[in-house]
């Protein structure tokens, strides 16, 4: 994950030290568990911002995410189309690359077809190995995103991948984010697994059993996540989930400045 945000401005995207916060994206994969959607959840490094909280997958959009060059690796979504989805004059797409590819450097699971049309799977586990090897590498900085996807010829899973909401943390602490959350289904035969770095743990649990972890004080959460869990809840499996957020179900869900003060963003246990 790149220390560096954009934001868009008026000509295009500049470093975020310019402008008023950093642009983010969120992304909340889903599989089916015995008892309904499970979604995978981390808890971030005691040092890193947010520091111990229970989170998704997501990071700062770079601006590699927003390059031209990566337009190309997206499949069935434009940046006209994102954009448009997004309320964004331009440069939405590159939430979506963002998304996918902070879910690869944080969870380790890659959302992308392959050279032959089908999705990324990991049968075998010198497959699985070379993803881990891959993801290492770009969170050592030694190869770019677009490389990757360059050199093995990969193709975005943008498509599966659907904005669910979007949410401003409030004004008072140092750094402030704007971030889009987005859903999609895990990809199968893909092992998730924490980085080890900014992330200390990981598990696949039911939204309803993360909220009861939360009252029981051993998931600390900020409220945007809460309240996601909480709506992701009232779903019985993923595709149910996923053809709701589709069709615009729980969308564009901002948090307004003038009802979170500082305190007020981590979610207290038992709030509504």
């Amino acid at each position: 994950m790149s220390d560096q945000g954009y934001f868009p401005g008026q000509t295009g995207f500049v470093p975020a030290a310019e402008a008023h916060m950093r642009l983010a994206a969120t992304i909340i994969l889903l599989r089916d568990g015995r008892g309904g959607p499970e979604v995978f959840m981390m808890q971030r490094a005691s040092r890193t911002d947010f520091g111990g909280l229970h989170v998704f997958p997501g990071g700062k959009v770079d601006i590699d995410d927003a390059a031209g060059a990566m337009a190309g690796h997206c499949s069935g979504l434009t940046d006209t189309q994102a954009s448009a989805r997004l309320g964004l004059a331009s440069g939405g797409l590159a939430f979506w690359v963002a998304a996918v590819r902070e879910c690869f450097e944080e969870a380790g699971m890659l959302l992308v077809y392959g050279p032959d049309g089908a999705m990324l799977r990991a049968r075998k586990p010198r497959w699985a190995r070379g993803l881990r090897a891959l993801r290492d590498e770009l969170n050592a900085g030694q190869r770019s995103f677009l490389d990757v996807c360059q050199q093995m010829t990969m193709q975005l899973a943008v498509d599966r991948v659907h904005y669910f909401s979007h949410w401003i943390t409030p004004e008072g602490p140092p750094r402030r984010y704007d971030t889009r959350f987005f859903v999609a289904a895990a990809p199968l035969e893909q092992e998730g697994l924490h980085d080890e770095r900014e992330l200390v743990d990981s598990c696949w649990i039911e939204p309803a059993a993360a909220l009861a972890a939360h009252e029981r004080g051993e998931f600390n959460m900020i409220y945007p996540t809460f309240t996601t869990l909480k709506a992701l809840a009232t779903y019985a499996t993923v595709k149910e989930t996923l053809e709701a957020v589709a069709a615009g179900a729980h969308q564009a869900l901002v948090t307004p400045d003038a009802h979170l003060s500082r305190e007020g963003l981590q979610a207290p246990p038992g709030a509504e």
